[in-house]
């Protein structure tokens, strides 16, 4: 069994994220190295939206700024607090205006699970 981890805020490194360059960045937190199932992170969207077509199941919380998820011809709008369920599968467009996020995912391993990576 792993032990507890904390993650400081003030000591998170982001990545750029996506295309366009500098619309967004990640932080990935949790991955196969902490844990078998589950993966999770931090993310910052700021402009144009990035596509992409999600591979595992996955929960957003929104925590500072305005984030959108786009599916199809329906746009989510989600401020601090807010929660959104997305199954695998789902064609998915995120945005937001000067938004952080935290994410998790199931499984972890999707990229080696044969979901389609």
């Amino acid at each position: 069994m792993s032990e507890v981890v904390l993650f400081k805020r003030s000591e998170t490194a982001f990545e750029p994220y996506g295309e366009p360059a500098n619309q967004a960045s990640i932080a990935k937190l949790i991955g196969e190295n902490l844990s078998e199932t589950m993966g999770g992170g931090l993310a910052t969207f700021n402009g144009d939206p990035i596509t992409w077509t999600v591979r595992y199941d996955e929960a957003i919380v929104a925590i500072a700024g305005e984030f959108r998820l786009g599916v199809g011809d329906r746009t989510y709008v989600m401020g601090p607090g807010d929660v959104i369920w997305i199954p695998r599968g789902t064609e998915v467009r995120y945005e937001g205006t000067e938004a952080l996020v935290f994410y998790a995912l199931y499984p972890v391993s999707w990229r080696t699970a044969g979901s389609g990576a």
